[in-house]
């Protein structure tokens, strides 16, 4: 997702400058998508931070919440 030729870089090229869609209203909007990426950490760095919020994720009840929900009303464990 983070090389120049990744979908995520294609699509992260093609946001709309000037949208009239309300998404994109907002001088934080695209800079918030772009932070998502962590361009500026090294893949060392970003395979902690990735291990650090799974392992957050995986011991938060509101996932554990979800995942019931998602269990109960859709058969998705």
């Amino acid at each position: 997702l983070r090389s120049p030729q990744s979908p995520g870089a294609k699509a992260r090229s093609s946001l709309p400058a000037g949208s009239q869609l309300p998404c994109f209203h907002g001088s934080s909007t695209i800079r918030n998508l772009k932070e998502r990426f962590h361009m500026n950490m090294t893949e060392e760095q970003l395979q902690l931070l990735i291990e650090q919020m799974v392992d957050g994720s995986m011991r938060s009840i509101t996932t554990k919440l979800y995942d019931g929900f998602q269990y109960l009303t859709n058969g998705i464990m």
